[in-house]
């Protein structure tokens, strides 16, 4: 059974972007959408591929900034 506890709205992407930026280490910028279009290839809420969801953690500190600076880029584009 589905309690409204168990639904969640998602969060803004701009927002976990931010938030992962000043966790230590950096954190992920998941927004509980975690749905993969599949023309992209890449999450419906956060913009990351299936690679680079899997390989989120494993990536050092600098590489997930230069990634989280992508993201916003990959959502302004899909809403052209």
């Amino acid at each position: 059974m589905t309690t409204t506890q168990d639904i969640r709205t998602p969060l803004d992407l701009a927002f976990t972007i931010e938030r992962a930026k000043t966790q230590a280490p950096v954190g992920s910028p998941c927004t509980d959408v975690c749905k993969l279009d599949a023309d992209t290839g890449l999450c419906l809420g956060c913009f990351r591929s299936r690679e680079e969801i899997k390989t989120f953690r494993s990536m050092d500190d600098d590489a997930k900034r230069v990634l989280l600076d992508e993201l916003l880029a990959r959502r302004a584009a899909k809403t052209k």
